[in-house]
């Protein structure tokens, strides 16, 4: 099964693609993010759910999020 979260804002630069799933990475000023966010959410996906949780952008055209989850999961 797959969901995909889509937007058409200004996307996200090719420069912080590569980290946007690593933890503490955020392009908030200090004390405003953890940077937490996409890096759990992309191990509760994979270690929790055997899924798999992707990010494809292009800047100008927005971000395309999908999460893909096995039908026949034993968690």
């Amino acid at each position: 099964m797959q969901i995909t979260i889509a937007d058409n804002g200004p996307g996200i630069p090719a420069a912080i693609q590569a980290s946007i799933f690593q933890s503490l990475f955020t392009t908030k000023p200090p004390g405003k993010g953890t940077g937490l966010g996409l890096s759990i959410s992309k191990q509760i996906v994979e270690e929790n759910h055997q899924g798999k949780l992707e990010c494809f952008s292009q800047e100008g055209e927005g971000a395309c999020f999908i999460v893909s989850l096995p039908l026949n999961a034993t968690s």
